[in-house]
């Protein structure tokens, strides 16, 4: 699948060297600003321990994992809506995305800050002002368009003007767009088509010194209560992007658990965050288990047993007959396909089953 996270900030917040940790494809870390300038696009692996369990248990030649796109863009400054520093460009980048992994600097040292001192929660405002004054240019501007055809009496212009004057009202509060949920699946699928840069999930990564690794420090707790006073329903996520920069030069998974352990650490939070990521984006895992291959297919949370076979193949969704379902928890329970069959843990599903994370499927087509 296409979708992207892009991992956004000020200058000099750690992004690129988060990026450089997700990814094999290294961006340019430096403590000065606009180091990165085009973005730079990482496939990265989705960890799942339950790939790693089924290929335990079937021996197969091959196992594939999930992947989801990550995108490093350049740092925006104050400004940036008018133009400032790369700010046309990246919002063009931004607006590309599916979904925003927000980096914040929660961490002091001698790393330049491009305005002069460490305060996560006006650099998360700057941020946030700067997309909420293109949305605002964005929401103007199609009311402006759209406001003629409602008065003539066009009902579903009438609601898109209606549903615009509500970000409107948003927007001007100096809120993002994403604090507004209309009630019902028609709205929603009208307010995609506004592409509102703030109307995108985000996900906040406070990036942190080692000691603060675990359990945090003061500048994350006063981001977590901003962004509670918001309204905003976003996660919060404590990385050391130094740490985990190490980490990634280590060899091997021994290596890497042991450094972990050191730090107190049961995971690293590369892992955390790309897990994390692949939730933003609204994605869920089912998989596949033969001797040939063991594989995990990404699909969007909610798909329908014919959508999830055409990601194989088109054919397949077009020439979908049934699917055969086996729990990912009766699967290792039972060890096998055929373990499963003989124990009645094998459910037939129609066109009408949703799919469900960690589901084991096999389809029949005609």
């Amino acid at each position: 699948m296409s979708l992207q996270c892009g991992i956004v900030g000020l200058p000099n917040v750690g992004k690129s060297t988060l990026f450089n940790s997700l990814s094999s494809a290294k961006a340019q870390a430096a403590n000065f600003p606009f180091c990165t300038i085009e973005p730079n696009i990482g496939v990265i692996t989705v960890p799942d321990e339950r790939l790693n369990k089924l290929a335990e248990l079937v021996n197969p030649r091959k196992v594939t994992p999930a992947t989801v796109e990550i995108v490093d863009i350049a740092g925006l400054v104050k400004g940036a809506s008018r133009g400032e520093g790369l700010g046309n460009k990246f919002l063009a980048n931004i607006r590309e995305t599916d979904a925003i992994i927000h980096v914040v600097r929660c961490f002091d040292g001698d790393i330049t800050h491009v305005d002069g001192s460490i305060n996560p929660v006006r650099d998360k405002e700057i941020i946030d002002a700067e997309l909420q004054i293109k949305d605002l240019e964005t929401v103007e501007a199609r009311i402006a368009k759209t406001q003629k055809q409602a008065q003539a009496g066009d009902k579903q212009a009438k609601r898109i003007y209606e549903l615009l004057s509500e970000y409107k009202k948003v927007l001007v509060q100096g809120k993002s767009a994403r604090t507004f949920v209309p009630d019902n699946k028609e709205d929603l699928k009208l307010v995609k088509d506004f592409f509102l840069l703030t109307n995108k999930p985000v996900l906040y990564v406070c990036n942190v010194d080692e000691n603060s690794a675990v359990t945090g420090n003061e500048y994350v707790e006063r981001l977590r209560k901003s962004i509670e006073c918001e309204g905003e329903d976003a996660e919060i996520l404590i990385v050391a992007a130094k740490i985990e920069s190490e980490i990634a030069e280590l060899e091997t998974y021994e290596e890497r658990q042991m450094f972990l352990a050191e730090l107190g650490l049961s995971e690293s939070g590369v892992s955390r965050l790309i897990k994390a990521a692949y939730k933003l984006l609204g994605l869920e895992t089912y998989l596949t288990a033969g001797e040939k291959e063991v594989r995990a297919w990404t699909y969007t949370k909610g798909a329908k047993a014919p959508q999830a076979a055409g990601i194989i193949h088109s054919d397949f969704e077009k020439n979908f007959i049934r699917a055969e379902v086996i729990r990912y928890e009766d699967f290792v329970s039972y060890g096998s396909e055929a373990a499963c069959r003989e124990a009645g843990k094998i459910s037939v599903e129609g066109k009408d089953y949703v799919v469900q994370d960690g589901d084991v499927m096999h389809f029949r087509v005609g």
